[in-house]
């Protein structure tokens, strides 16, 4: 049976139920979720077809679902995607593509990766797929087991963060090889499954050509892409690392998009319509209006893997201020907690010897704090022991058991008392997938659940607990809502608590900036408008402040994060301050930074919008260029806030740099030299290591 409920002006809830349901989950998604009276959309449902129809104000069909169907407890949907739709969102993903329409994606949690089922079309409508475990986006049935070839492959040692904290890996590489048939000649979605809870590297070449690579110390255990095939058999080979058992699975592309998830009890998802930005303001409406981020968040924030003591950190403020550099917030990673074990929720006072000392000295200064909290606790500390003795703990893991609402309130009572009275400002929910899909074959609420039914939800109650608590013990103040917390994952609904997103611990090549650019426009597209990554990459290598190569990417890393909705700098086994890299890139990095703080009002005003109006500063080039096709298929370029068109250079030694310009009824002005210049076009400008392509749009 096919139920509508209109919740909202522009949004229909459709729910495919068989018999009778007894779900006992939650409604962690939605705050808003009545009928509504207002709806403009018409809703056409063939029952004996288990086919649906949506018409928007006009009359225009704007969505058609074919296929609704539970199986085996498998939740199946099924809709009309035309050849020349462009779908976006998704959340943060490594396989470098914008428009997912065709792509086979496999919705986990992960580091590097943020699963949010949430899709912005071209064609006026967003759908947001209403279930909390591991889905799969347009699932392939057939599939090829790749074999290991015999003989050894290449080792090597290297330098990895873990759940125990930094360790090194030896790791080696193998070669594995299978036959595809092909029946017929067309475009196929390719999803490689390295066969492990998370990969080193993704490679695949069919028939000698490369179509997936790509190499990090993190990565997803999957990765997509789609190719062209003929007819006949293809040779896939894959270098990849020892203990892999990588599978291929591959379908032809067709005009539908398919959502599938292996454990359900009902087909459930929301249709809004209307342009993009009514689409998310209308989804931040359902699942939670995003508060006001604090002005001082949207300065510069300077990480790094690690500071040592309070006297590191006060020395590394001071030497901002000597040389003049803006900061607005500086950030104590991991292992502040020393002898008291992983998280103790304490700092250890051979380093840090008063807390709260630091954070008077550092508000002072004009300077705000951030510290790293983890959701995982050593079960050898004081709080940890505390914990365990109530059974708070996911069984068999470290982490903390946050679908049991006591284990979530105990949790937050060590917090709260441990943490907050020391006057830290903002807050790092580190590892929150949990790390390494680590629900997968557990359960969860005093073994209410099975792990794989909330596989990726973690993440939203953990922000729950800390924002929500948060919010309580600064309620008679009037900025009680405006709180900061960062936070490695996210699902749908969790702009509502605050967070923000980041990258995770990506590496620094060419490449890899490329696959943040189109991660972060898919998080913006499923509704989550704070994000950021590494400015540098979190992994850089041993010669990093000599090595003139890295340094320029390094900057164009920091140039372009000037432009996103947080600019953040960060960097494993490193000193990321500008100062030692050399003079020149001193200089540039502080002119980043004075940049960040003229744009600071511009910022202010966005982020007002991103509050009341469902905004979004870092856009997709859909939200404002809908209806022309050339800009929809740029994968790198996007508008910051209304005024600015970011292009950005992706590339080495590059003197000259082509951008598109987008059909507007005005111009564009280059914000460097103020040429200005009519839309419509691409054009090439020139750049120097000090500055990326920004234009500005103008009457």
């Amino acid at each position: 049976m096919i139920t509508v409920k209109h919740v909202a002006k522009n949004a229909v809830r459709i729910q495919y139920t068989e018999g009778k349901v007894s779900d006992t989950l939650p409604e962690w998604i939605y705050v808003r979720n009545e009928e509504v009276d207002d709806c403009s959309l018409t809703v056409k449902v063939d029952k004996k077809r288990h086919t649906l129809y949506i018409k928007n104000a006009k009359g225009e069909t704007v969505f058609v679902a074919t296929r609704h169907q539970l199986q085996n407890g498998q939740s199946t949907l099924t809709f009309t995607s035309e050849r020349d739709e462009c779908l976006f969102g998704l959340g943060q993903f490594q396989d470098g593509y914008s428009n997912v329409r065709g792509l086979s994606r496999r919705l986990t949690q992960v580091n590097t990766q943020i699963s949010l089922p949430m899709l912005l079309s071209s064609k006026g409508y967003g759908i947001l797929w209403n279930n909390y475990g591991m889905t799969e986006f347009n699932p392939s049935d057939q599939y090829v087991k790749l074999t290991k070839k015999r003989g050894e492959g290449t080792r090597e040692e290297v330098d990895v963060t873990s759940t125990e904290g930094s360790k090194r890996e030896v790791r080696e590489h193998n070669f594995f090889e299978s036959t595809l048939d092909i029946v017929e000649s067309g475009d196929y979605s390719l999803l490689l499954d390295v066969g492990q809870k998370m990969a080193r590297r993704h490679n695949l070449t069919v028939d000698d050509q490369t179509v997936i690579n790509m190499q990090n110390l993190w990565l997803p255990p999957t990765a997509s892409q789609i190719v062209h095939l003929e007819a006949g058999r293809h040779i896939l080979k894959a270098e990849l690392t020892r203990d892999d058992k990588p599978v291929v699975y591959y379908h032809k592309v067709k005009d539908e998009t398919v959502f599938r998830s292996p454990v359900a009890t009902s087909v459930d998802y929301t249709v809004f319509v209307g342009s993009p930005d009514e689409v998310i303001a209308s989804y931040r409406h359902l699942t939670g209006d995003c508060p006001l981020i604090p002005s001082w968040a949207l300065g510069y924030i300077h990480c790094r893997e690690r500071f040592h003591s309070s006297e590191e950190i006060l020395q590394t403020v001071n030497r901002f201020r000597q040389e003049e550099m803006p900061i607005s917030m500086i950030v104590q990673d991991w292992q502040y907690w020393g002898k008291y074990g992983w998280n103790a929720m304490k700092f250890d006072e051979q380093f840090y010897p008063d807390p709260k000392a630091l954070t008077d000295s550092l508000h002072k200064l004009g300077v705000r704090l951030m510290v790293s909290v983890w959701s995982k606790i050593d079960k050898s500390s004081e709080v940890g022991r505390w914990m365990q003795a109530s059974d708070y703990y996911i069984p068999g893991t470290d982490w903390i058991d946050f679908f049991n609402p006591d284990a979530a309130a105990a949790y937050w009572h060590q917090f709260s008392n441990r943490l907050v009275p020391l006057g830290i400002d903002a807050w790092w929910q580190d590892a929150t997938e949990p790390e390494n899909d680590d629900l997968a074959g557990r359960w969860v609420n005093k073994g209410r659940w099975p792990g794989e039914q909330v596989r990726n939800v973690y993440p939203l109650l953990v922000n729950k607990t800390v924002y929500e608590g948060l919010v309580s013990i600064n309620g008679e103040k009037p900025d009680a809502k405006s709180q900061m917390i960062l936070t490695r994952c996210g699902f749908s609904g969790i702009q509502r608590y605050g967070a923000a997103l980041w990258s995770g611990d990506v590496g620094n090549d060419w490449e890899t900036l490329k696959r943040q650019i189109t991660a972060g426009l898919g998080v913006q597209a499923a509704g989550i408008p704070w994000w950021t990554y590494d400015a540098g990459g979190f992994f850089r290598p041993a010669d990093q402040y000599t090595n003139p190569d890295y340094i320029e990417r390094m900057l164009r890393w920091i140039e372009l994060s000037v432009y996103l909705p947080l600019m953040r700098v960060h960097g494993y086994m490193s000193n990321t301050e500008a100062w030692n890299y050399g003079e020149e890139a001193k200089e540039i990095i502080k002119e980043c930074l004075k940049e960040r703080e003229r744009l600071r009002p511009y910022l202010d005003d966005c982020a007002r919008r991103v509050s009341t109006e469902g905004y979004t500063l870092m856009r997709p080039l859909v939200f404002d260029f809908a209806d022309d096709p050339i800009a929809l298929r740029q994968k790198y370029e996007y508008m910051f806030g209304p005024r600015f068109l970011i292009s950005p250079v992706t590339e080495a030694g590059v003197t000259t740099w082509k951008t598109y310009l987008p059909k507007i009824k005005g111009r564009w002005k280059e914000r460097r030299t103020g040429e200005i210049y009519t839309g419509g076009q691409y054009v090439t400008t020139s750049v120097d290591k000090s500055y990326i392509p920004v234009f500005e749009l103008i009457e």
